[in-house]
């Protein structure tokens, strides 16, 4: 049974610790350690007054982590997954709207088509490399990147950090009943995961006051970190241009990775994902679709490569 986040006045901007009572005895054990909430105001540009007693904890030390590199035209942090992890889990303490992106050869395709999708990856708070090409081009350029990051592992793998927690989470779009199914599965993985809502929007044909109306739930649902599934690069591109609007800490375009979650699409086995041969079997599971996008992103590949071999 998925339970949604009734508290939705909470948020995450004045970092307060209001000692317990017993109007709030924690749910779970993990909850015995006191969590900063934020209460908002009627005017927020006013802190909510504290009571006695109350104190504002001090945030947490930003990771020490290795600086971007740049492969095919992205600033890649070079980060193993559970760096990933400690460094999300410090941007939902630090409570400020932020998103980052998992970059795979096509992304890196877009962005050197696409001006607009370079303005956006500066703005990320992070980008990681989710695809063995990039592993490659960065070994090739004497910049070798630790390991893959992909969102379809990061979807279990940060609803496993939120758990525990104590971090609500949203799932937004994916085709109707995906994410619900998604959600479902990840409450029956991780119990103690909160799931502050789902919605399947079709941002092609959303009208300005529904967009708007998505939002306000999103932002009033008390979300920590939000799973969009909206496909490339529409998902960055709404991320960038909301992300302040929905108040959310940490925020990633996850592609279809909601749908792997869900069981509507199975990933490829393992040792398939292992050699860089994913993208061959899904080729082979949706083959008009892909086929000529990863042909494109396999000429991509190459002329990037032609051009690096004569730098």
């Amino acid at each position: 049974m998925i339970r949604p986040f009734s508290t939705a006045q909470l948020r995450w901007k004045a970092m307060a610790v209001i000692p317990l009572s017993p109007a709030n005895f924690p749910r779970f054990e993990s909850d015995l350690v006191l969590k900063p909430w934020e209460i908002e105001s009627a005017n927020s540009e006013v802190p909510f007054p504290l009571p006695p007693g109350a104190r504002v904890p001090a945030l947490p030390e930003k990771p020490a982590l290795p600086d971007p590199v740049e492969v095919l035209g992205l600033p890649i942090s070079p980060w193993t997954k559970s760096q990933v992890l400690e460094f999300v889990d410090w941007l939902v303490q630090r409570g400020q709207p932020s998103f980052f992106i998992t970059a795979n050869l096509h992304y890196a395709r877009l962005t050197a088509q696409l001006a607009d999708l370079k303005e956006i990856n500066k703005k990320a708070a992070f980008i990681v490399a989710d695809g063995m090409p990039l592993l490659w081009a960065a070994r090739w350029l004497g910049r070798p990147l630790p390991e893959r990051v992909t969102g379809a592992d990061l979807v279990w793998d940060l609803s496993e950090l939120a758990a525990s927690r104590g971090y609500p989470v949203f799932l937004l779009g994916g085709a109707p009943g995906v994410a619900e199914t998604a959600a479902r599965k990840l409450v029956e993985k991780f119990p103690r995961l909160v799931i502050a809502g789902t919605a399947a929007p079709m941002l092609d044909t959303l009208e300005p006051a529904c967009e708007a109306e998505l939002i306000r739930r999103i932002r009033r649902s008390g979300a920590q970190i939000l799973f969009a599934a909206f496909g490339q690069p529409k998902g960055e591109r709404w991320l960038a241009s909301h992300i302040d609007a929905l108040g959310v800490p940490v925020a990633v375009q996850v592609g279809a990775a909601l749908d792997f979650a869900a069981g509507r699409i199975r990933r490829a086995p393992r040792f398939l994902q292992r050699i860089g041969l994913e993208w061959a079997y899904r080729i082979l599971c949706d083959p008009r679709r892909l086929t000529p996008r990863y042909l494109a992103d396999g000429l991509f590949f190459l002329r990037a490569l032609g051009q690096l071999r004569k730098e």
